[in-house]
Parts: C-alpha cells; sequence; structure tokens
C-alpha cells in the first residue's frame, strides 16, 4: 500500500466545482470525476470528511433584495441538494458515507453530532457536512474550518478554480505572484479572498493547515495525499 501523508481530511468543495464548466446545478460528469478520486483515496485508508458549498444553485448575491438571513438559509438548503447529489455519486461507486446537516432534516439526512461524525470516520465511511455551520451570515468556507477543528482533520484541501493562491485574480492580472507556501497572517494582511476572513482566523488560531488547489485536475487530492507538492500550502 503506498504510504500516505495525511490520515484525515476535510475536503471543501465549492458548488461551482461540482457544477462543471458552467458552474451551475449539477454536471454529472464533472461530479463523478471527482468521486473517482474520494474513493481512491479512501481505499488507500484515507478519512474524508466533505464540506460542500451551494454557489451552484444559489449565492447570496442574486437575493441582494432579500433580507439576508432568509438568503442565507436558501444558501443552506442548497448546500443539502449538493450533499445528496455527492453521496449518490459515491454510493454508486462502493462507498459508505452519511450525509449530515448543520440544521436538522430527519427524513434525508442525520442531524451533525460531532462524536457520530468521527465515528463513522473511523469506520471508513465519507461524512458529507451540509447547511454549513447553520447560521445565517457565516460561509461554508467557516464551516469547513469549523468542521475540520471539530473532527481534528491533519489538513483542509480546499479545492477552487485557480490552481493555487495568487497575488491578485490570475485570470485578470497575468503577472499575478504564484504563492507555493504563505502564512494565515499574510493572506489577512493582504486580503487576497483565499477564503473568508472568519474562516481564515479560524484556521490560524488551531493551526490547521490548508493546502489550495485546482479541482479541474481531480487527480491532484490523490496527489496531495501522497505528499506532492501540489497549489498552495498555508500554514
Amino acid at each position: 500500500m503506498p504510504e500516505i501523508k495525511y490520515k484525515r481530511v476535510l475536503l471543501k468543495l465549492s458548488g461551482e466545482a461540482i457544477g462543471g464548466p458552467e458552474g451551475r446545478g449539477v454536471n454529472a460528469e464533472t461530479l463523478g470525476k471527482i468521486c473517482n478520486q474520494i474513493k481512491n483515496i479512501v481505499e488507500l485508508g484515507v478519512e474524508v470528511g466533505i464540506v460542500v458549498g451551494g454557489g451552484n444553485f444559489w449565492r447570496g448575491r442574486y437575493g441582494h433584495q432579500m433580507e439576508r438571513t432568509t438568503s442565507d438559509y436558501m444558501g443552506m438548503l442548497a448546500t443539502t441538494m449538493n450533499g445528496l447529489a455527492l453521496q449518490d455519486s459515491l454510493e454508486a461507486r462502493g462507498i459508505s458515507t452519511r450525509l449530515q446537516t448543520a440544521i436538522e432534516m430527519r427524513q434525508i439526512a442525520e442531524p451533525y453530532i460531532r462524536r457520530k461524525a468521527c465515528r463513522h470516520l473511523e469506520k471508513g465511511r465519507v461524512v458529507i457536512f451540509a447547511c454549513g455551520t447553520g447560521n445565517p451570515f457565516f460561509t461554508t468556507d467557516t464551516a469547513a474550518a469549523l468542521r475540520s477543528a471539530e473532527i481534528e482533520a491533519d489538513v483542509i484541501l480546499l479545492a477552487k478554480t485557480t490552481d493555487a493562491v495568487y497575488s491578485d485574480d490570475p485570470k485578470i492580472n497575468p503577472n499575478a505572484e504564484k504563492y507555493d507556501k504563505i502564512s494565515y497572517l499574510d493572506i489577512l494582511n493582504k486580503d487576497l479572498k483565499v477564503m473568508d476572513a472568519t474562516a481564515t482566523s479560524l484556521c490560524k488560531d488551531n493551526q490547521i493547515p490548508l493546502i489550495v488547489f485546482g479541482i479541474d485536475e481531480p487527480e491532484n487530492i490523490m496527489k496531495i495525499i501522497k505528499g506532492e507538492k501540489i497549489g498552495t500550502i498555508v500554514k
């Protein structure tokens, strides 16, 4: 069995990543590629928790004329739809999963209970965390930082549409500097928008390593698990 660098990981997937090239809805081909890589690392013995966003169905900016709390709750429901899609795709590949939601939805998912989540992980089940933190005004980035601290993950794998952390948006500024390694403090001071400030501070305070990588190449997940230098590491 190949050596793995991380035993327990928290994978943060954006809704747009599941939406494929258009970033909307659920793209079966894209979702399948991601789930194939998750299956591969689970079969190596890696314990996997996933926090999923909902931007492929709903983003707060669409509801700019809507009361913020209502808009955020709609976003939480969107993450649950993505969680169900992930669960279905993984189980179709023979991977046992549990979907846990921060807002109780007993007919379709377990309520989030930390001890239960950890037990599922120990048994080799992939645990999908939906509904963010269950509170408005907090993003799914913050949920990823919180859940990773709670389950004592070795690392957060932050899947992005860009392949690393840059000094500026590389799609707009071709001269943007790529960082192989950076500190949480530098991210906050330079306002690099890797994660929101609350999530960044939470990772910093709990000393959780973060690896930012491009999900356009799902094979990067396996490469990171084996210790290859992919994307940007934040400590």
